[in-house]
């Protein structure tokens, strides 16, 4: 099965939060699903950390690198079919990163690993 992180989950996971479910936690750690991280996480954390809203006790790249390597995430890339499907979304949800997830999910075929109760008004399927 193909799941896709909300980057709160990727964080999350990364740091063993108690926030994390439990349901959400096996799902990651089932060996049997392919587990993505999108680039649209890796731009937000990017932006969280540069405007001081997020600090990480590593270098983002190395946090990142390290994170793929461990728990082996495949890396999603945003793709021209992923932005276009934005704009047939309807405006439930006005955070863009959490759009481009929905239409990456959504296109891929893939559930979402969140605890947005907003990501489920989609037509998504979701985790948590």
């Amino acid at each position: 099965m193909d799941y896709l992180l909300d980057t709160h989950v990727f964080l999350w996971f990364a740091s063993d939060d108690i926030k994390l479910s439990p349901s959400a936690k096996k799902t990651i750690e089932d060996g049997k699903n392919n587990i993505y991280l999108s680039s649209a996480s890796v731009w937000e954390l990017s932006i969280k950390i540069a405007i001081g809203k997020l600090k990480l006790k590593k270098d983002l790249n190395k946090f990142i690198a390290e994170n793929i390597a461990e728990y082996g995430y495949i890396p999603l890339s945003v793709t021209i079919p992923h932005a276009l499907a934005i704009t047939k979304l309807p405006e439930i949800h006005k955070d863009p990163f959490d759009r481009i997830l929905i239409a990456q999910a959504s296109i891929e075929k893939m559930k979402i690993i969140t605890s947005d109760d907003y990501i489920s008004k989609y037509n998504v399927k979701t985790v948590w």
